[in-house]
């Protein structure tokens, strides 16, 4: 997978994008385990990517629902035994 970033939000620490093969947008955001920092990308339709790009309340509020791990069945990428909590 080729994760390319189209809006980096770096105070509220999280990403817009698309994933090149797939055309699949996403929203991510990092992650740490203790042993490695990584991040985890959450997949959103294209509206949402629209949405999320001007209106910062309605992408924190679904990427805080990501981080709480209400969203897991939109991970692009499942993590391993030893997942990491949100930075």
């Amino acid at each position: 997978m080729k994760f390319t970033r189209i809006h980096v939000n770096r105070e509220e620490m999280f990403s817009l994008g698309v994933e090149e093969t797939s055309g699949q947008f996403y929203v991510s955001f990092p992650v740490s385990s203790g042993f490695v920092d990584y991040e985890e990308y959450y997949a959103i339709d294209q509206q949402m990517f629209e949405r999320f790009h001007h209106d910062l309340a309605s992408a924190l509020e679904f990427v805080n629902r990501c981080r709480r791990r209400e969203l897991d069945e939109l991970l692009m990428q499942k993590p391993g035994w030893n997942r990491g909590t949100a930075i």
